[in-house]
């Protein structure tokens, strides 16, 4: 069991793929769970497949449009089955400067956020923390940190955990 930095305990989970296309899978699979309003937080090292991740996110909502990394305008909006705002908080890493992150995570999309620890102010306290390891060229570990009765819920019926 994992604790956060109130020793509160949050519910943990690590998934390892394969290759890109069982990331993806993941993701999608993910998609069709989610409900307007969940934010899911992406971290890891460049290359680690975070846009990956969301490809396939976004294939789960069934977004048409070819998703690509936001680092240069912070924020792209896609329409699906719910709206999908993906960002990436690369290029904020010393800002304080409060964007409006609240208007996307209080609205009727999802919000993905790449490098969400250098917006970490902003975030909502409930939410799905995923760390992205680069094992091999191809292997990834995805540890799932769900904060939140309805994201422990959500990871659960994702991944078939039995609570403690």
């Amino acid at each position: 069991m994992l604790y956060d930095k109130a020793g509160d305990k949050v519910k943990t989970y690590q998934y390892s793929t394969k290759n890109a296309e069982a990331t993806m899978q993941f993701a999608e699979d993910l998609a069709g769970c989610v409900k307007a309003g969940t934010v899911i937080t992406l971290e890891g090292d460049l290359g680690a497949g975070k846009t990956t991740f969301t490809k396939g996110f976004a294939k789960g909502l069934g977004i048409k449009r070819a998703v690509s990394s936001p680092t240069f305008t912070i924020i792209k909006e896609y329409q699906g089955r719910l709206p999908l705002y993906h960002m990436d908080a690369y290029r904020l890493e010393h800002s304080e400067e409060d964007m409006g992150f609240e208007e996307y995570f209080e609205s009727a999309g999802i919000s993905i956020i790449e490098w969400a620890s250098f917006i970490s102010d902003f975030l909502p306290e409930e939410r799905l923390d995923i760390n992205i390891q680069k094992i091999t060229d191809t292997e990834r570990v995805l540890q799932i940190t769900a904060k939140g009765t309805w994201y422990e819920d959500l990871l659960k019926r994702l991944t078939g955990i039995k609570g403690d």
